[in-house]
């Protein structure tokens, strides 16, 4: 019979060191597996048992390190780490690449006529807002009428964003107006997420010490986790937006796409695809999810809250979103 697993194994925190880019990478390709959105419910049910078991000190008889780890990142992927909620299938990581590559694709392809921008824009934006509720920081409730003033004011302000690109471009080259898309979304990420998190920039996100002990909430922190989250954003939009547009503006030159137009969405959705596979959590990867600052950049108060707790303490850690 095989030994027990020991139950000194911390699977609150990633398998690999997060301290570096590559274990950084590991861990996100595990979160970001569009595979775990074919999983079941009793088998994230069963993961979210395991985990939850293995915390309070109950080895399942059997059960192995690989099969651990498997069950953490199966729970990871499907339910929020600061309120252990189930997360909305769509809104969830691992749903980027399969969502992001029909979206994006739609988007590159129907670009040339203002409906087409306003419809695929708004599809977007409402996907990325999802995206933003489900995997914001902390562990605060948000009111239906927040949620609907704050999907609102993103939405609209994306949305009209990416129409005045479009009337910039009109008389710029071809290939310029390919790239109005993807200008659009970097701009309505700076938009959208702030907004759709405003309750965090507003009353702040929790912080903790190295060993989770809460010690209490901070703007400043939320005001880093929204930044870092914008500009991983932006950068999975990059090579997913930047490169397919000049593979496709040189296929439409040839004979095979003028022979097979309706190829044009699906190879456009495919190349994007490609990229997102890699991007996606090659971009989730530039900065540590749980990320830290020091006590000194913390708003006064916070820092005397902390300073009295405990005096010696340096830096805090926070959750900083996808």
């Amino acid at each position: 019979m095989p030994p027990s697993l020991p139950a000194t194994i911390n699977i609150r925190e990633p398998r690999w060191d997060q301290n570096t880019f590559q274990g950084r990478a590991k861990h996100f390709f595990m979160v970001t597996d569009p595979r775990n959105l074919l999983l079941s419910g009793a088998t994230l049910e069963e993961a979210r048992r395991v985990v939850e078991d293995y915390r309070a000190g109950i080895v399942q008889p059997g059960l192995t390190e690989d099969q651990l780890w498997r069950a953490k990142y199966i729970y990871d992927s499907a339910f929020h780490p600061d309120t252990g909620e189930k997360m909305i299938l769509v809104g969830r990581m691992s749903a980027q690449v399969p969502m992001n590559m029909t979206i994006t694709g739609c988007m590159l392809t129907f670009y040339r006529t203002t409906p087409a921008v306003l419809f695929w824009q708004w599809v977007n934006q409402s996907f990325n807002a999802i995206v933003n509720y489900t995997n914001r920081s902390g562990d605060a409730p948000i009111t239906p009428s927040q949620l609907g003033t704050a999907y609102v004011s993103a939405t609209t302000g994306a949305v009209v964003t990416a129409l005045g690109l479009k009337s910039l471009t009109k008389h710029l080259p071809a290939l310029i107006g390919r790239y109005v898309p993807f200008a659009a979304v970097a701009a309505a990420n700076c938009i959208n997420i702030p907004l759709m998190r405003q309750r965090e920039l507003k009353l702040g996100i929790p912080v903790t010490d190295e060993n989770g002990n809460r010690l209490g909430e901070s703007t400043a922190a939320a005001q880093k986790a929204i930044f870092q989250v914008v500009v991983s954003r932006i950068g999975m939009a990059v090579p997913a937006m930047a490169i397919p547009p000049v593979i496709m503006n040189m296929l439409e030159k040839r004979a095979f796409l003028k022979r097979y137009p309706y190829l044009n969405a699906p190879v456009q959705v495919g190349l994007v695809g490609l990229c997102l596979v890699f991007a996606t959590p090659l971009c989730c990867a530039l900065f540590p999810q749980k990320s830290s600052m020091p006590v000194s950049s913390l708003e006064p108060e916070v820092q005397d809250q902390i300073r009295k707790k405990d005096p010696l303490l340096e830096t805090v850690y926070f959750n900083k979103g996808l």
